[in-house]
């Protein structure tokens, strides 16, 4: 959830910590704060409660030298966002100072411990417990830092990347992990930490992806040094990370989301490249082809996800029922890990997550694993924990995604289960070979078809601005569209702060309907299919009850455009592939929505974009 930014080098420090925070502020944003330490062993923490922006005004006549630091921006979970709470966090000696993403779960007796022996905190967090805990055990022991690290994290129990300064080392970062992400940056004579590699790329490619319960020592003078708790040694490659700085910028835009929206078409393409080939009539999959004896023939298969991710989940679950005659069951990952689940050897699980970090779904991938699931990870950072613990997946490909609000990863995350699906059903030979065909040919051409949306910008722009008013959204759909209802109500909720509820359309009689009035919008994906008429009766029951209809419809469709306040038409495809436009129109509706009540769209307040915590 926070970011974490490190750099230990020629240069000087803070320029390249703060442009670090900023391209991590997508992963919390309560607060901001950074360590230097100076040639002279002065050790510089400054911190505010806000965004980064807000610490470089307080830094602004503050001592920034130093080619040592460290540095975070925080989304809270012990203790409220303010000055006092912010990271780093110093020890009660002065001499060590600390940065943290993640929970100690037994923070409280470690703390209660430390008081009885003495030592003073000056904040509500979890983290100043563990760098309290360090200095004390470095103190009392008379043992070197690293020393003094593993003996502390031995003690801890929860999630956690951290890295941390000693004032007397000058020369040294020492860093380590457990279930949060944690990435080594290898420069030339200069290293770099991050909570992911967006704050490193511009100065290198060449990275180290840690493992749980690793611990790194950077040192100027020195190789790193990686080892665990035992002071084993710990070997780890060096990767080459494909990522450019223009995948991390505006590029003009004024918002990454809007950016990311109207990257869809460009990213789709990448995300099939390779896979999809038209003119032979195929779809290839390298993860089916090498895993085909696991899943050709699961007894079922079990989707885990968080979010948008699980919304992108149950449009899988058609899809693999429809062309795979499997079983698919969808899991929020947070219920399934703590639900005693009845799994065995022969069930695959599809974990999905944008980041791979997501630490619920992470935990639901040991679970799965335990007890003999094969897993199937379908994620977009490539080297993320998830792509590491599974045993095979594909990824999304659609490049980084910086919005908080999930709109390329959800068209990313349904192009792969459609292409999983194809795959699959022609391996088992469950899907007719003209479908098969078809649905390849008609997703090719996806992208070209989303570019058509897009050139509606305008116009829903102007849609948009008359539904300001709203305190209240119901969004309804059915089949293929069910969940891009539900992804439509959140992408509104996240960003607008308008309360918004996704239902299938028929279960409005039963319940929602009461809410319905002449103050409440509803939005329903009305598109030709076989369904289409259903849909228009409940259209009508919304209109007996005075409410504004936006209606999602096929192009032509002069029925439900007579009876709707607002339509906006999407260019005919396959039903299955439905979902990957109707959910165009839906990011833009949210997007211009919350623009037009002033909301920040990229970062919308108590959330953050990679949920490693519970």
């Amino acid at each position: 959830m926070c970011g974490i930014v490190g750099y230990l080098g020629k240069r000087n420090a803070y320029p390249v910590l703060i442009k670090g925070l900023k391209r991590l502020e997508y992963r919390g944003y309560d607060s901001a704060g950074v360590a230097l330490l100076t040639d002279e062993h002065k050790l510089n923490v400054y911190k505010a409660k806000g965004k980064v922006a807000d610490l470089e005004a307080y830094a602004s006549d503050k001592d920034i030298s130093g080619t040592v630091g460290i540095a975070h921006t925080r989304w809270a979970t012990h203790g409220e966002p303010n000055t006092a709470n912010a990271h780093p966090h110093m020890s009660s000696s002065g001499s060590l100072a600390m940065i943290h993403n993640g929970i100690i779960e037994n923070y409280s007796v470690l703390k209660k411990q430390l008081i009885e022996k003495g030592v003073e905190f000056k904040s509500s967090t979890d983290t100043e417990v563990l760098i309290q805990l360090i200095d004390y055990i470095k103190t009392t022991s008379k043992v070197d830092l690293l020393t003094a690290v593993r003996s502390a994290l031995r003690s801890v129990i929860g999630a956690y990347a951290i890295a941390i300064l000693d004032k007397d080392n000058p020369d040294e970062i020492i860093a380590a992990r457990k279930s949060s992400p944690l990435v080594v940056g290898i420069g030339e004579e200069e290293f770099f930490i991050g909570s992911d590699a967006s704050p490193i790329i511009e100065y290198t490619n060449k990275v180290v992806y840690l493992d749980d319960e690793d611990i790194v020592v950077l040192n100027r003078n020195k190789e790193p040094q990686y080892v665990d708790f035992d002071n084993t040694k710990v070997d780890h490659d060096v990767t080459e990370v494909d990522l450019n700085l223009a995948q991390i910028e505006k590029g003009g835009y004024p918002h990454f989301m809007l950016k990311e929206i109207y990257e869809q078409p460009d990213c789709l393409k990448d995300c099939m490249r390779g896979r999809i080939n038209v003119e032979a009539n195929n779809v290839t999959l390298s993860a089916i082809i090498d895993n085909r004896k696991h899943l050709i023939n699961p007894r079922r298969i079990i989707i885990v996800a968080c979010g948008t991710s699980w919304h992108a989940g149950l449009i899988g679950k058609q899809l693999i029922e429809d062309f795979c005659q499997i079983p698919v069951e969808v899991e929020y990952a947070s219920e399934f890990r703590y639900s005693n689940p009845v799994i065995n050897n022969q069930d695959v699980v599809i974990a999905i997550s944008q980041s791979g970090e997501t630490a619920d779904t992470l935990a639901a991938i040991e679970l799965a694993k335990s007890k003999g699931a094969f897993i199937y990870g379908i994620c977009n950072a490539i080297g993320s924990s998830i792509a590491r613990a599974t045993h095979t997946g594909s990824y999304i490909h659609v490049g980084p995604e910086i919005g908080v609000a999930s709109t390329k990863a959800f068209t990313g995350q349904v192009t792969v289960l459609t292409m999983l699906a194809l795959a699959l059903g022609k391996e088992r030979g469950t899907v007719d070979q003209q479908r098969y065909t078809t649905v390849i040919s008609a997703l090719e051409n996806i992208p070209s078809l989303m570019l058509q949306l897009l050139e509606q910008g305008d116009m829903i722009r102007d849609i948009s601005r008359v539904f300001t008013y709203a305190h209240n959204f119901l969004y309804l759909g059915r089949g293929y569209n069910y969940p891009v209802a539900l992804e439509g109500a959140l992408k509104l909720k996240e960003i607008s702060y308008i309360h918004a509820e996704g239902y299938p359309a028929a279960e409005m009689k039963h319940g929602p309907i009461a809410l319905i009035d002449e103050e409440m919008p509803v939005v329903v994906i009305a598109t030709q299919n076989e369904l289409h008429d259903k849909v228009l009766s409940n259209i009508q029951e919304i209109k007996a009850r005075h409410a504004r209809v936006i209606a999602i419809i096929s192009k032509g469709d002069e029925t439900v455009k007579k009876l709707a306040d607002a339509t906006i038409e999407l260019p005919e495809t396959e039903k299955c592939l439905e979902p990957l436009l109707a959910s165009i129109p839906l990011q833009m509706l949210a997007y211009y929505v919350a623009i037009a009540k002033g909301k920040d769209v990229d970062q919308p307040r108590n959330l953050a974009k990679s949920v490693t915590v519970e």
